[in-house]
């Protein structure tokens, strides 16, 4: 960390320091310059959504209480608490099983699950206004409602850790996280009193509830969209990889993280057209010593490149000695195998390769991977430093990367295995 070198304070308050930047300019403690530069829309828009729906939830837990008999004299209260009992349970067991099943992806769409995220639980608010008025099936209603709740929370707070850390530029991310709560308590507070205000209104009034719940609805949906678009996350997934080595294929220039990121898609496409798989376990990528000879033909990369062009399928084996731009690389590799199933204008070597693929199986599949690697080993470094001049952070992905490493011998014809 750079010298501090000067320190200002306003009166009796804490004193905060400056240091250097690596560009030149003077970096202050504290907002604004604790924080990325999308800081301040995204919360504005988080805070719009957080109201929004902090009035649906209003509705909605009106709608609940009214459906489990609270006010009418004939209602059961062990009945009613056998159906909140059965509810809290089921939600319990689906934010057991959707944390194991999905918690490892979040990380590397954070965009779009935090999106996910707030639409599903619109949709389980609409099941709690809907639960009253089909009281043959209220319990499982509310059931399906409270485990869509259950899996926003999962989704909703890993998103919201990842997006912290985003956002935390002095390693302050628990001072980010905590001032982020204390918003969303006073987003939050606001929109009770708003509640205690709108309630006696249209609590007589199922339609007037209805549409009152759907326009907060809508605007949570808007505001969420504005808050996810707003944001402007300088490290790679798969979208944004793609995204820039397409342009970069196509053009031969670099997009910047904010174009990127303003193209990437939040409803749809959270993959690209190949299936990536990285990290994958070496018995299942290969079965014998001449597949093994034959995927470290023509390269010494730290990575091993199967790839199955009936399926589009790229399946990577990293070695222990992989870093984040080895498997940078890896992922660049696979994508650029995806390109020559493509449309599009490519470079001149790569558009040979197309040629040959699309003419026919004459190659076998790691003849192209060899011949990629070859490609690469010219094409990569443009690319990497085109990524870096644009602002992109390459000591750290958020590629979707499974946990097995492997280690092979470069002359596996000349040992015992």
């Amino acid at each position: 960390m750079a010298d501090v070198l000067c320190s200002e304070q306003f009166g009796s308050g804490a004193a905060r320091s400056c240091r250097a930047a690596p560009d030149g300019s003077l970096q202050w403690e504290g907002f604004p310059d604790s924080v990325s530069p999308d800081y301040l829309p995204y919360q504005l828009w988080d805070s719009v959504q957080a109201f929004a729906s902090s009035l649906s939830g209003s509705l909605a837990t009106h709608a609940v209480l009214l459906g489990i008999g609270v006010g009418d004299a004939k209602a059961s209260v062990s009945a009613a608490t056998a159906t909140w009992l059965v509810k809290d349970s089921t939600g319990m067991l689906g934010r057991i099983i959707f944390a194991w099943w999905m918690g490892s992806k979040m990380d590397c769409n954070a965009k779009q699950w935090r999106l996910f995220a707030d639409i599903l639980n619109d949709i389980a608010m609409f099941l709690e206004i809907m639960a009253p008025i089909l009281p043959f099936c209220f319990t499982i209603t509310v059931c399906i409602s409270n485990l869509a709740k259950c899996l926003v929370g999962v989704a909703g707070g890993a998103t919201r850790a990842a997006l912290t850390m985003h956002q935390a530029r002095r390693n302050n991310m628990a001072d980010v996280s905590a001032k982020d709560g204390s918003q969303e308590t006073l987003v939050n507070l606001a929109g009770l009193l708003v509640s205690l205000l709108m309630l006696p209104l249209v609590s007589d009034s199922p339609s007037l509830s209805l549409g009152c719940f759907f326009f907060f609805t809508a605007l949570h949906i808007y505001a969420n969209y504005r808050a996810v678009r707003a944001l402007v996350i300088e490290t790679l997934n798969e979208q944004r990889l793609w995204l820039v080595l397409r342009h970069f294929l196509q053009r031969g220039e670099v997009l910047g993280p904010t174009s990127a990121n303003q193209m990437e898609p939040l409803w749809t496409g959270f993959w690209s057209s190949v299936c990536l798989s990285l990290g994958a376990p070496l018995h299942r990528v290969m079965s014998s010593v001449p597949e093994l000879q034959q995927l470290l033909e023509g390269h010494q990369e730290p990575y091993l490149l199967r790839w199955d062009q009936s399926l589009n399928q790229v399946q990577v084996v990293l070695s222990q000695m992989a870093g984040p731009e080895a498997v940078l690389r890896a992922a660049t590799h696979g994508l650029v195998l995806g390109a020559l199933r493509g449309d599009g204008p490519l470079p001149e070597e790569l558009e040979e390769l197309r040629n040959q693929v699309q003419a026919g199986p004459e190659k076998e599949n790691w003849v192209i991977v060899r011949e990629t690697h070859q490609v690469l080993d010219k094409l990569f470094p443009k690319f990497l430093k085109g990524l870096q001049d644009a602002g992109w952070s390459t000591e750290k992905h958020q590629l979707e990367v499974d946990e097995w490493r492997a280690t092979w011998l470069l002359c596996p014809e000349k040992k015992v295995l």
